[in-house]
């Protein structure tokens, strides 16, 4: 018979994976009313997604007595309802969704703000790269770009480069103080790199041609030469550049045969 771990755990499981909890798997099983459990599941679901809403579309959320759009009033909406059979809490595709869910809703507000766009484009990333699954506890030692000499970087999955119109850190914080009129943002080209370490710290940080060129080419076979040449980078610079990226959780090295 299972244990009480393995059957608490696939109770988490059938609560957090509507999918999962739709299957003959779980119903098979009859460990608990299948109405209460759906009813759980989607209180959860909402609690679940509230806080990240609130959290990651906060700035979208200051600006909603001119937009008339509330990020987390999409929680009540019949859109997220028929989300409800397909959700898995946690999950990078989930995020996607319910992050488009909301951008959807905020942009068809009643007043343009002109970075609007942009401003979404930024919360839904940080919120798509804050999902998925994470390291729980410390592995071996963290190693530097300089120690991996003849392994490849590649980009971890889900890191995100935002090119964008305006230049967003400049107005962010403004967007968190009092404010009578919208604070604006100037109109200048920005580049900005969302990562996630594996423990699931989300950064930011602007970032250039160059290291748009890394990003893009560390595929995990790739020399540091042939990246170095890649990105008209000296290989010197790549090293610091690379130490930087692996910091923020955005390159790691795949070991070599």
């Amino acid at each position: 018979m299972p244990s009480d771990r393995a059957l608490q755990d696939d109770v988490i499981r059938a609560l957090a994976d509507a999918p999962y909890r739709a299957s003959h798997a779980w119903r098979r099983r009859e460990l608990a009313d299948p109405g209460r459990v759906e009813r759980y599941a989607r209180f959860l679901a909402r609690h679940f997604y509230y806080e990240r809403i609130v959290h990651f579309f906060k700035y979208s959320r200051a600006l909603t007595r001119v937009t008339g759009r509330a990020p987390e009033a999409v929680l009540t909406s019949p859109a997220f309802d028929a989300l409800l059979p397909t959700l898995v809490l946690g999950s990078r595709e989930t995020a996607m969704v319910v992050a488009r869910l909301v951008t959807g809703h905020v942009a068809a507000g009643r007043v343009s703000v002109p970075y609007l766009a942009d401003l979404l484009r930024y919360e839904e990333a940080m919120m798509v790269v804050e999902a998925g699954p994470r390291v729980w506890r410390d592995g071996s030692p963290a190693e530097g770009a300089g120690s991996r000499d003849r392994d490849a970087p590649e980009t971890v999955e889900g890191t995100v480069l935002l090119d964008l119109v305006y230049d967003l850190p400049t107005v962010l914080p403004k967007l968190l103080q009092p404010w009578t009129d919208v604070p604006p943002a100037p109109e200048r080209r920005t580049k900005l790199l969302v990562a996630r370490s594996p423990h699931g710290r989300v950064a930011v940080a602007k970032s250039d041609e160059s290291v748009a060129a890394v990003i893009e080419l560390a595929d995990g076979k790739r020399t540091l030469e042939e990246l170095a040449r890649g990105a008209g980078l000296p290989v010197a610079e790549l090293h610091q550049t690379l130490q930087g990226l692996v910091d923020l959780g955005a390159v790691r090295f795949s070991t070599g045969s």
